[in-house]
C-alpha cells in the first residue's frame, strides 16, 4: 500500500474511532470542551472589544482629517509638569500671518479659540456647547460640511458681524421643527444670527463635535474677551509629507516667536497621526495584558485536554495492544489520539468563539464600548483552539503509540 493511500486510511479510521470514543465518554467530552471553550471565549471577547475600540478610534480620527496640523501651547497628550506648558506665551494674529506667509505647503489656516457656554433660543437651551472663534478657512481644516446656509466669510470677520454657524446637535435641539437660518440664538446674553448649519460629525476622543457653534474670530474676542489661548489650525496639501511639514513649521514658529537657540520649543505641534500612535501605545499594553489572561485560560484548558487524554490512554491500553497486535502502525495510534484531542478542542473553540464574540457584541450594545466581529477572528479562534488541542495531545498520543503490544495485551 502506498504511503499516501495508507495515510488516508489511517486518517479515516482514526477519525471513526475518535468519534466513537468521544461519544462513549460524553460527560468527559463535554467537560473538556467546556474548559477549552471558556478560554477561547475569554480571549475572543477581549480581542473583539479591543478591535472595536481601535476601529472606532480610527474612524474618529478620520473626521479630523489626515492632512491637518494644530499648533498650540499645550500638547494633546501632556507628559510631565503641566505648568511648563501653562507658562508659555500665547500666540498672536501677527504670528498666524507670518506662518501663512512663510510656509509653502498650507492650503488653509485659521486661528482658533474656544470656550464652553449655554446656547438658547426662546425657551430651549443647550448646555456645555463649544463656542469656537475661527476664520472661514476653518471649514476645510476641520473637515466640516455645511448642510444649510453658509459658513463664515472674510466679510463677517472684517466687520465683526454677530453671526454663528450651528453644529448638528445644537441646531436639532434648538430648532426641532423650523429652519434655523435667519433665527437668533443667545450666548451669554448676547444675540447672534444663525447663517448656517453643519452636517453631523460624531465624537472624537469622547468629545461631541456636533455640540459646537462657530463665529468669526474677531466677534468671539469682542464678545468674550481676548485672554484665552489661541491655537493655529492648518490644512496641508499632502498628508504624506507630514514629517517635512512639521520640520518646516518648527523652524517658522521658532523664528516668529524669537525662541533662542538651544532653548526648547515654547509651542507644540499636534498631528492626528501622533495622537493615533499614542493611542496604539496605550491600547497595546492593554491588549498584551488581556491577551495574556486569555492565553493563560487557554493553557489551563490545554492542560485539561492533556490530562483527559492520558486517562483515556490508560483506560484503552488493552484496546491499543489489540490494534498493535493486528498490525496497526504507531502513526495510526498517534493520529487517532491527536484527532480526538484536536476535535474536542476545535468544538470547544467553535462554541467559545460564538460565546466570546457574542459577549463582545452585547457589551457594545449596552455600554459605550465598541466591538468589531471580523471573519478572520472567528476562523482564527477555532483554528487556534484546534492547535492547542493538537499540541497538548502530542505527549498522550506518543505515549499510546509507544506502548509495548505484549504488555498492553496483559493490562487489566
Amino acid at each position: 500500500m502506498k504511503f499516501g493511500q495508507g495515510f488516508r486510511v489511517d486518517v479515516l479510521e482514526g477519525a471513526r474511532i475518535a468519534v466513537f470514543s468521544l461519544r462513549a465518554n460524553r460527560m468527559r467530552t463535554v467537560l473538556t470542551t467546556l474548559g477549552i471553550g471558556i478560554g477561547v471565549a475569554t480571549l475572543l471577547a477581549i480581542v473583539g472589544i479591543i478591535q472595536g475600540l481601535n476601529s472606532s478610534f480610527e474612524k474618529q480620527l478620520a473626521t479630523l482629517g489626515a492632512n491637518t496640523v494644530f499648533i498650540s501651547k499645550y500638547p494633546w497628550m501632556i507628559k510631565g509638569n503641566w505648568w511648563i506648558y501653562r507658562n508659555r506665551k500665547n500666540f498672536t494674529l501677527e504670528q498666524v500671518a507670518q506662518v501663512r506667509a512663510q510656509a509653502d505647503f498650507i492650503t488653509a489656516i485659521s486661528p482658533a479659540v474656544m470656550r464652553t457656554s449655554d446656547v438658547a433660543h426662546g425657551a430651549l437651551q443647550v448646555s456645555n456647547v463649544r463656542i469656537n472663534g475661527v476664520w472661514g478657512d476653518y471649514l476645510a481644516i476641520g473637515n466640516y460640511e455645511v448642510v444649510s446656509g453658509r459658513f463664515l466669510t472674510r466679510a463677517d470677520e472684517e466687520v465683526n458681524r454677530a453671526v454663528t454657524v450651528l453644529g448638528a446637535d445644537v441646531a436639532a435641539t434648538l430648532f426641532p421643527s423650523i429652519s434655523p437660518l435667519g433665527q437668533s440664538v443667545r450666548i451669554d446674553g448676547r444675540s447672534f444670527q444663525v447663517v448656517g448649519t453643519l452636517g453631523r460629525k460624531g465624537k472624537v476622543v469622547a468629545e461631541n463635535m456636533d455640540l459646537s457653534v462657530f463665529m468669526p474670530f474677531k466677534t468671539f474676542n469682542s464678545s468674550f474677551g481676548k485672554g484665552r489661548p489661541m491655537q493655529i489650525a492648518i490644512a496641508v496639501a499632502d498628508a504624506g509629507q507630514m514629517e517635512k511639514v512639521e520640520d518646516q513649521l518648527v523652524g517658522i514658529m521658532r523664528r516668529v516667536r524669537s525662541t533662542p537657540a538651544g532653548q526648547t520649543d515654547d509651542f507644540s505641534i499636534n498631528r492626528t497621526d501622533s495622537l493615533a500612535a499614542t493611542y496604539e501605545q496605550l491600547t497595546g499594553a492593554l491588549y498584551a495584558v488581556a491577551t495574556g489572561v486569555g492565553l493563560i485560560t487557554l493553557l489551563v484548558g490545554g492542560i485539561g485536554i492533556m490530562n483527559i487524554m492520558l486517562v483515556s490512554v490508560r483506560e484503552r491500553t488493552r484496546e491499543i495492544g489489540v490494534r498493535r497486535a493486528l498490525g496497526a502502525r504507531q502513526r495510526t495510534i498517534v493520529l487517532q489520539f491527536l484527532m480526538e484531542a484536536s476535535s474536542v478542542s476545535a468544538v470547544g473553540g467553535l462554541l467559545g468563539t460564538v460565546v466570546g464574540l457574542g459577549t463582545a457584541k452585547i457589551v457594545s450594545l449596552v455600554t459605550p464600548l465598541a466591538a468589531d466581529v471580523r471573519p478572520g477572528t472567528v476562523v482564527g479562534g477555532v483554528a487556534f483552539a484546534a492547535l492547542v488541542g493538537l499540541l497538548f495531545g502530542i505527549w498522550p498520543a506518543a505515549r499510546a503509540a509507544k506502548l509495548d503490544p505484549v504488555e498492553a495485551l496483559r493490562y487489566e
